[in-house]
């Protein structure tokens, strides 16, 4: 059962598009989780996105349209 309740967890697909974000830092900023940080270019990188519940304020709140939050069902 234990891998059967794992597969019902929609896992989230965190893509941010380097070459359209600005590094403003508010995703990083809104996120509950702390699922993203910052690397060396100021730009978000996914640190641990088994945290992500999926609240979407990342992709909401981004200026630039560079990140997209979708679960595995989606595609």
């Amino acid at each position: 059962m234990g891998a059967d309740a794992q597969k019902e967890k929609e896992m989230p697909l965190i893509r941010i598009n380097r070459q359209w974000c600005k590094a403003c830092g508010i995703c990083i900023e809104f996120c509950p989780k702390d699922v993203l940080e910052a690397d060396e270019e100021r730009k978000p990188v996914v640190a641990d996105e088994d945290a992500c519940i999926q609240c979407m304020q990342c992709e909401i709140r981004c200026p630039d349209f560079a990140i997209v939050v979708r679960s595995e069902d989606d595609e």
